[in-house]
């Protein structure tokens, strides 16, 4: 769904629950050019977007680009490195373009940045810069299997009797259902419904701190759309909005420190201010 919207993903989970796996599968599922990047304490920013290289024979500098550049890019464990080696993907994720030196770089298309992330309960982590939580479109939590589904995974394994994965779609087709998504209708009610739940977030509340931006708006208005496309429908209605509202808005509502201290869930404040909205 992100790269028919043309958004960024945020997998947040402890390790161990195959979200590189997954990454991996759905770049091989949509004949996408992949890279990994493991983010770690002593990572650079120059890892990621590349640098200007002396060249001793021409003497000169000359470009040596990073694995930013391809059409899906898996930062995994973004949350291992500090926040000025997170923040070098900002231009990228906004812009479709990097920054080497005094030249810029446009960027693949489609470009898509899947980012995993370890809960911060977890050592060795940072808190992602607020800035960067924003431009990814959705954030999705990884939870633990069941019992069924984990002794599935242990036969697989153990027998490696995994398949592997073929290509589904290619780019031409993921553009023309981009296409087709944002040619679906979306009533005006629908499409002030979506305000009103962004706007709800950042009235005067004491378990939040901050409430999410216009973005969030755009990013909801386009999830819905994505939603309702995949459900088989040819317009939106407020149930793909409420379908979308938790993984689009989750990550960029900053809980207050009094919430923080007694152990409240985002997403349980999120209920409450879906629910304080009402269903056109």
């Amino acid at each position: 769904m992100g790269l028919f919207c043309k958004g960024h993903i945020l997998v947040e989970g402890v390790p161990g629950l195959a979200k590189t796996t997954t990454v991996k599968a759905l770049s091989s599922a949509l004949e996408l050019d992949f890279h990994r990047v493991q983010f770690t304490p002593d990572l650079l920013p120059s890892d990621i977007v590349g640098a200007e290289i002396y060249d001793p024979q021409n003497n000169s500098f000359k470009i040596k680009k990073g694995p930013i550049f391809t059409q899906l890019l898996l930062a995994d464990e973004i949350n291992r490195s500090p926040s000025k080696v997170q923040s070098a993907l900002l231009e990228a994720m906004q812009e479709r373009q990097v920054t080497i030196g005094s030249e810029s770089f446009e960027l693949p298309t489609p470009f898509m940045v899947m980012a995993t992330q370890n809960p911060l309960e977890q050592e060795g982590v940072y808190r992602l810069p607020e800035a960067q939580l924003d431009r990814f479109m959705m954030k999705l939590e990884v939870q633990h299997n069941s019992e069924e589904e984990e002794l599935e995974i242990m036969r697989r394994i153990a027998t490696k009797s995994s398949q592997a994965v073929s290509a589904m779609l290619s780019v031409e087709a993921l553009e023309l259902i981009s296409e087709e998504i944002n040619a679906l209708h979306i009533d005006t009610q629908v499409e002030k419904y979506i305000v009103s739940l962004v706007r709800a977030t950042r009235k005067e509340n004491s378990q939040v701190r901050y409430g999410v931006s216009p973005r969030a708006s755009i990013d909801l208005y386009k999830a819905s759309k994505a939603h309702a496309y995949m459900a088989g429908k040819s317009f939106v209605t407020p149930v793909d909005v409420l379908a979308m509202a938790y993984p689009v808005l989750r990550h960029r509502i900053g809980l207050s420190y009094e919430a923080r201290a007694k152990g409240i869930l985002v997403d349980e404040v999120l209920k409450s201010i879906i629910e304080s909205i009402e269903i056109p």
